[in-house]
């Protein structure tokens, strides 16, 4: 059975747009998965860790047929093709993928926590994500509307440009 995810692509470090560029067309080509949205490309600040360059973001929707680990596995491949290096918690990357959602279900494994353990307080996820689909509910029962409305609320300044 088909589930919808979502993907939260991130780079702050050499050609940003690329990067994000190389990370979808290596996700494209992962049997068993169909890119249905993107979202537009967002220059974000830094979050947690702030002494490094803006990064460029992006989330999009995808189809799949694969298990969460198996897909996250998949992901942290194309992390690795395209050069990351962990180099701390939050610090800078070529390529940052992260499963945001992955259909209804809650995951809580060591690996894998989904929904993302961040999702509802970063804006540079939540402002593409309600781009791509704005009547999203999280496993929860909360609305995307609610949780950006209530996000934005708390976060001062605008750091989010869609580019």
């Amino acid at each position: 059975m088909n589930k919808k995810v979502y993907i939260g692509l991130g780079s702050n470090l050499g050609n940003k747009s690329k990067n994000i560029q190389n990370a979808l067309d290596f996700i494209a080509d992962i049997e068993g998965v169909n890119i249905n949205k993107l979202s537009s490309l967002y220059l974000t600040a830094p979050w947690g860790r702030t002494d490094q360059d803006h990064f460029i973001n992006q989330v999009i929707e995808i189809e799949t047929d694969l298990s969460a680990l198996k897909l996250l596995y998949h992901l942290q491949d194309i992390e690795i093709k395209l050069g990351r290096q962990r180099d701390g918690k939050w610090g800078p990357r070529i390529i940052d993928l992260d499963v945001l959602l992955y259909g209804e279900e809650i995951i809580n494994l060591e690996e894998l926590k989904v929904p993302h353990p961040y999702l509802l307080e970063r804006l540079f996820v939540l402002i593409p994500l309600a781009e791509i689909n704005s009547e999203i509910q999280f496993p929860d029962g909360s609305k995307i509307r609610e949780v950006l409305s209530r996000a934005r609320a708390l976060k001062e300044g605008n750091d989010i440009i869609k580019l």
